[in-house]
This record gives C-alpha cells, sequence and structure tokens, in this order.
C-alpha cells in the first residue's frame, strides 16, 4: 500500500564523535504538504535534511523518502528530489547558465531550457554572468533555480532564503507555494519565526537533536518575544507596566528610559503604556536562539 507521506523519520540518530547532533528524530510529513523545519543554529537541522538524502549514515534510525529507504536506494531518491544545501559549492569559473546545465544533464535533462530561463527571470538571476562575480544572494538563487526546475516531487531546502532581500524572499514564498499547488511537498529548514509562519503549513521545532514539538504556524504567535526601548518626556514607574501579564523589565537606563520585555501578544502592554508621556518608542524581534532560552531552559 502507497503511504500518504513523502518523508517519514523514525529514531534518528546521528553522531560526529562524541558529539551528538541528532538524539532521535521523529517526524513525518505528509504529501503535499509545506513543513518547516524550526531551530536555532546547531540544532540539528541540516544533519537531519543530510540524512534524508544519505549524503551521510546515521547511528541509527528509521527513514522512507517518498517510499523509498534512502540507504539502499539514494540514487531513485534523490531523482525524485530538489535539494538546496546550506552552502552550495559551485564552479567558479562557470557561467550561470552553464552551472544550471550541469546539474540538468545529471537528471536527464528533465528542465527545458524555458523552463530554466523563467525560473531565473522571476529570480532577477542573470544567466550569463560568471559564477565567481556573483553576491552570496545571488549564488542562493542559481541553488534554488537548480532545486526547483524539474518539478520533483520533494524539494528539501537549508535556509532557502539566507542572503535574500525582503522582494525576493517574497518571490521564493510564491514559487514554493506554487510548486505545492502542482503537487509537490516541502521540507525546508530555517531559524527564522516569521519565515516559517509566512509559508509553512506546519512546524516542527528541533532543539539539541530533537524534536521538541510541532505545531500550527498560528502558535508561532505565542512564543513571540519582543524587547521595547521606551524613554519618557518625564521620570516615570514602570511599576503598571510590569504587572501587565508576560512583561518584565530588562533595565532601567534612566528615569526617563527602561528597556522591557515582552512575551506573546502586545496589545494588552500598548494601551497600558498610551497612558504614559512617552517620547520615543523602539521595538526589536529576539533571536530564535534568545527566544528558545526563554521558553526552554526549563526543560
Amino acid at each position: 500500500m502507497e503511504s500518504n507521506y513523502a518523508v517519514e523519520i523514525t529514531g534518528l540518530k546521528k553522531n560526529y564523535g562524541p558529539v551528538q547532533a541528532v538524539r532521535g528524530v521523529n517526524l513525518a510529513v505528509k504529501k503535499g504538504e509545506i513543513l518547516g523545519f524550526l531551530g536555532p543554529n546547531g540544532a540539528g537541522k541540516t544533519t537531519t535534511i543530510r540524512c534524508l538524502l544519505d549524503l551521510i549514515r546515521p547511528q541509527a534510525g528509521k527513514i522512507r523518502i517518498l517510499g523509498i529507504d534512502p540507504v539502499k536506494d539514494p540514487v531513485a531518491v534523490r531523482a525524485k528530489t530538489g535539494y538546496l544545501p546550506g552552502e552550495l559549492h559551485l564552479e567558479g569559473n562557470q557561467t550561470v547558465e552553464a552551472a544550471l546545465n550541469y546539474f540538468n544533464e545529471l537528471r536527464g535533462r528533465k528542465s527545458s531550457r524555458q523552463e530554466i530561463s523563467a525560473l531565473a527571470e522571476r529570480l532577477d538571476l542573470n544567466l550569463k554572468a560568471p559564477i565567481k562575480n556573483l553576491s552570496k544572494g545571488n549564488k542562493q538563487k542559481v541553488g534554488l533555480v537548480q532545486a526547483l526546475m524539474g518539478q520533483p516531487e520533494l524539494l528539501l531546502l537549508d535556509e532557502p532564503t539566507s542572503g535574500l532581500d525582503p522582494l525576493m524572499q517574497q518571490e521564493v514564498y510564491t514559487l514554493l507555494r506554487e510548486a505545492q499547488a502542482a503537487g509537490a511537498t516541502v521540507f525546508f529548514s530555517s531559524h527564522i519565526i516569521s519565515e516559517v509562519e509566512a509559508i509553512a503549513g506546519r512546524v516542527a521545532i528541533i532543539r539539541d537533536g530533537v524534536i521538541v514539538e510541532e505545531a500550527d504556524p498560528a502558535q508561532l504567535a505565542t512564543m513571540a518575544l519582543r524587547r521595547y526601548r521606551v524613554r519618557f518626556r518625564t521620570p516615570v514607574d514602570p511599576e503598571p507596566l510590569t504587572a501587565v501579564a508576560g512583561t518584565s523589565l530588562i533595565r532601567r537606563e534612566s528615569a526617563h528610559e527602561v528597556i522591557l520585555q515582552v512575551e506573546g501578544e502586545v496589545d494588552r502592554f500598548l494601551k497600558i503604556l498610551a497612558a504614559f508621556p512617552v517620547s520615543d518608542l523602539q521595538s526589536e524581534h529576539l533571536s530564535l536562539e534568545e527566544i528558545f532560552l526563554t521558553f526552554y531552559q526549563k526543560e
């Protein structure tokens, strides 16, 4: 019986010498799903993805990709998969077009010249440019085109928007939604909560080599963590602000200025703040690493 899952991982473990990079990952991704694989740097995201393609061998665990065991038949898995590694190594003296034609040859010429040109145009990528002259962002675009071309059944993307500007990130999100609409499954890693919220239908959060949570992206709003630097026109007592649920005082810079941290939704905090004589307000989203320290340090 054919499985409804594109990716099935059971008890996956991978060590690098004494370092346990992955310590028992269990995860299933349905066909046609976009799954965001979220975690701080060093959590085990890249190691897991590389095991899925048999680029590295795990110490233990069972993997099925589109019903295929990648250890027994890695060629069959890679033939059905578009893969974007975290660091794509390209021949610097080639043009973009030559590099993409090379990848196309390796895949049995599944892509037409028109498809490659159309993808490059959407990502504003110059096919005639030498690889060695490309910025980090443009090299990332080459990696995205080679992963997307040929309409693979599964997309495994490691930090797909790394190095891209916000407008180009949005175009990548659109391309991934189109791939899903055409029947592809998308499995992408990220350490940016807003990116996962923007595109994923479901989220798996990995920390220290294990899945600590699977959630709907809407639930990530409860993990929102912001810091506010508030400057007042006159000296104030911030106690009414710190009395708001989820709000804490990080430090008091002066009688006129405080730094506050707010967990979750900020509506109540902003309503209380409106009663104060605020002269300036600066907000920042904390990194995922800082969020994990706040939400998971007790574990």
